[in-house]
């Protein structure tokens, strides 16, 4: 199949993000399709340097030469510019024939509309990363345009793996959302030999956008949700350290997590790119992490892309309950808690046996997130297999 995936590679093309996009182009490469890379976002290019917005997209188009050229794709990649609409990469011409007559578009994360094109491609498909914020916003009467476009994909999917179950709280939007995980292209996160630095870590920010409110009750951030869990190092012996954002508004309470124990990085000077991101999960022990507030007060079943990539290294993840085990195996090489008492335990478990957890994190990876089992799961649960 002729296949064209939509991303923010460009617009932000650092640590973590670059590679929630670029595993389901390696995915459905490796399972033998043709596959491109399509950034067309309707939105000004961002410039980290100058911290402005702008007409200029140099950075962003050095950005996507660099990185795909990395993974083989120089020439299966395109670049929109929202301030001049001139496209970069492999060029408008295939822009608009991927469009008008491919066999898939896999639109994640509603990266890309496409509103001045021909679409007739034979089957969209919208991967939904943000569940419970994703379907609030489909309620919103000034999202109605959002929602008509959302809609108009053949086949829905979520990282909410609870979505649909009787306790999960995200509002109905008549849309049977199936369900899906992060793929991992495994070539690219080969299980680690050595032994990591003595440190469970993890990637965050304080707080990426202001809370979203449903039936009169907010559905917040992860800053919510690690206020509940600060006083976790003085509870274990355990080094802790976390690359986290200041989030909007820069509230991030650097002074009083340092003096409870954390070690607080900043993800722009540790994380820069793809390759310093999955070094820096190398390293580590392990992973401990929070999620988003809504994700747990609703009950999403929500799971980390972040935390799988942290199993593929082999690295153990103990990482809180969005209602993810009622669809998944934990205990061993991934550990959940929904209280500081099981966050403790669970550090305490993986440190007491190590080589057996990290063996069960890879294993784990193996069987859930291999990016070809997962895109072909994709292919599958779509009727396009």
């Amino acid at each position: 199949m002729r296949i064209v995936v939509t991303g923010l590679i460009g617009q932000y093309p650092f640590g973590g993000v670059i590679w929630d996009y670029i595993q389901y182009v390696l995915g459905f490469q490796a399972l033998g399709h043709d596959v491109y890379y399509l950034e067309d976002t309707g939105v000004w290019p961002y410039d980290p340097v100058k911290e402005t917005i702008t007409d200029d997209c140099t950075y962003q188009v050095r950005a996507l030469e660099r990185i795909m050229g990395g993974f083989g794709l120089g020439g299966r990649w395109i670049y929109r510019n929202a301030a001049d609409g001139k496209f970069h990469g492999a060029g408008e011409a295939l822009a608009r024939e991927l469009v008008k007559g491919g066999d898939l578009l896999v639109n994640v994360s509603t990266a890309s509309w496409f509103t001045d094109y021909e679409v007739g491609v034979k089957h969209q498909m919208f991967l939904d990363g943000d569940p419970m914020f994703t379907q609030i916003g489909m309620h919103d009467p000034d999202k109605g345009d959002y929602t008509k476009r959302l809609r108009a994909h053949d086949s829905h999917f979520s990282f909410g793996l609870k979505l649909g179950d009787a306790d999960c709280r995200v509002p109905d939007t008549g849309i049977r959302w199936k369900k899906t995980l992060q793929p991992v292209a495994l070539d690219w996160w080969p299980f680690v030999q050595e032994a990591p630095e003595d440190q469970f870590t993890t990637v965050m920010n304080w707080a990426s956008y202001k809370p979203k409110v449903w039936q009169g009750e907010e559905f917040g951030q992860k800053d919510i949700e690690f206020l509940k869990f600060a006083d976790l190092p003085l509870h274990t012996p355990q080094r802790m350290v976390i690359a986290m954002g200041q989030g909007i508004g820069r509230k991030r309470p650097t002074e009083m997590l340092e003096g409870k124990g954390w070690t607080i990085l900043e993800p722009d000077e540790v994380l820069p790119d793809h390759a310093a991101y999955r070094e820096f999960l190398r390293r580590s022990k392990g992973e401990w992490s929070i999620a988003k507030h809504g994700y747990v007060a609703a009950r999403t079943g929500w799971f980390s892309c972040r935390t799988a990539c942290y199993l593929a290294l082999g690295r153990p993840a103990v990482v809180q309950d969005t209602g993810w085990t009622d669809h998944l195996p934990e205990g061993e090489g991934l550990l959940a808690f929904s209280t500081l008492e099981e966050a403790v335990r669970g550090i305490g478990q993986i440190d007491a046996d190590y080589g057996r957890h990290r063996r069960a994190a890879r294993a784990f990876a193996e069987k859930y997130l291999d990016a070809r089992v997962v895109c072909q799961d994709l292919l599958d649960q779509a009727g396009i297999g």
